[in-house]
């Protein structure tokens, strides 16, 4: 007769066999948790960047067309508004101001010894058509997202091709 004294040569898992598949089961689980999160924070925020950079654009094309015609004087210094109720954790603002170019005469006089008075001249009468030319217009977007709200730019030049430079006849 046989002896039944231990279980050798039967078939199955022990205990610790279990446990450590189980702890790689719950590692990989984890591991897909967290790629998964990080994936879906991303994804939010790759479209709220969408949404934000086409009211943004939208909004720029807008104050485009609205002043495209007019003098420089008409762009307001300061313009604001949300966008409805398409999108109501949007608000805008637009501020505009006048361009102010630095006076380069000092660099070109400290260049030579003898300072070129028409090219002086030349560049003092460019710079105040060019300051009174062109306008910076700089439109926000501002989105509340919980607590805090964040804000996106964009800087557009308007430029008024009518002007007159140096006292002559308009340019075109």
């Amino acid at each position: 007769m046989r002896s039944q004294r231990g279980f050798t040569g039967q078939k199955g898992f022990t205990l610790i066999e279990v446990l450590v598949a189980l702890m790689i089961i719950a590692a990989a689980i984890m591991a897909s948790a967290s790629l998964w999160s990080g994936n879906f924070t991303t994804m939010r925020k790759s479209a709220l960047n969408y949404d934000v950079a086409t009211i943004l654009e939208r909004k720029m094309v807008e104050i485009e067309a609205k002043y495209k015609e007019k003098p420089l004087a008409e762009v307001p210094e300061e313009e604001s508004g949300d966008f409805g109720s398409d999108f109501p954790q949007f608000r805008w603002k637009m501020k505009s101001r006048e361009m102010e170019f630095p006076d380069l005469t000092p660099i070109i006089m400290g260049q030579s010894e003898e300072p070129n008075e028409m090219l002086i001249s030349m560049i003092k009468q460019m710079t105040e058509y060019l300051n009174k030319a062109i306008k910076e217009v700089q439109v926000t977007v501002f989105v509340k997202r919980g607590k805090r709200e964040m804000e996106f730019s964009a800087t557009q030049y308007f430029v008024d091709y009518t002007k007159e430079f140096g006292g002559g006849a308009p340019t075109k």
